[in-house]
């Protein structure tokens, strides 16, 4: 292949993740996404021991491997500004924002839990785009853009409120892996229109710390935005 290859390493506990990591590495991946699904149920864990074990399991992978290493995030931390700079201390390499967790359904006729995956929406974007815009600037670790970009105009808004690159799913199952294509040229054809010159000059330029009203990313703007309703 003539592109990079990055492998996606799933799991929720610190256990055998160095080891897998370092076979993934001999096996010829480029990059490392640790994709850490947990959703805590136990009341008697602590949020501290919870972002500690994102901690020990980017300091384990890190010390098994010599490849760069990202971390895909939920959005549930108390202070997520917070843990992106700790993950970043201890030697993340990128941010991938953010997990959609699992979610089951309940069969009303059968009376059974059912697995019910729903692909993202556009609307989903919202979320990432916010955290991103905050964190542009304030971390070295690069950011990756998840979950609802669909479009190109979505990669647009994704690049210039900071980010280093952005994922798509669940457009390319909609639309086929062709649409990829289609993004690419959508994202060209604007750039070119508003006389960009590159990728790198316009990402970040949105971001809460360029942009010409930086509250628009806290809650200051809640009333502007819902005075209209």
């Amino acid at each position: 292949m003539d592109i990079p290859i990055i492998a996606s390493l799933n799991g929720s506990t610190v256990g055998g993740w160095t080891q897998y990591a370092a076979q993934i590495e001999q096996a010829g991946a480029d990059a490392l996404e640790c994709n850490i699904y947990f959703i805590p149920t136990d009341p008697n864990v602590t949020g501290a021991a919870i972002e500690e074990t994102y901690i020990e399991i980017v300091r384990a992978v890190k010390s098994a491997t010599n490849i760069p290493v990202a971390v895909k995030l939920s959005p549930f931390f108390s202070n997520m500004a917070n843990m992106a700079q700790r993950l970043d201390d201890n030697g993340a390499d990128g941010l991938v924002l953010f997990n959609r967790f699992y979610q089951p359904d309940i069969d009303l006729e059968q009376l059974e839990v059912r697995p019910n995956v729903l692909l993202s929406t556009p609307q989903s974007l919202r979320l990432p785009l916010t955290w991103i815009g905050i964190l542009y600037g304030r971390v070295k670790a690069s950011l990756a853009a998840t979950s609802g970009v669909h479009s190109y105009e979505d990669v647009l808004k994704m690049l210039l409120a900071g980010a280093n690159v952005t994922m798509l799913c669940s457009t390319l199952y909609r639309n086929g892996i062709h649409y990829v294509k289609e993004i690419e040229e959508g994202v060209v054809r604007w750039m070119q229109e508003h006389e960009y010159e590159s990728v790198h000059q316009m990402q970040g330029s949105m971001s809460q710390l360029r942009c010409s009203d930086p509250s628009a990313f806290e809650r200051a703007q809640y009333m502007r935005a819902v005075s209209p309703l």
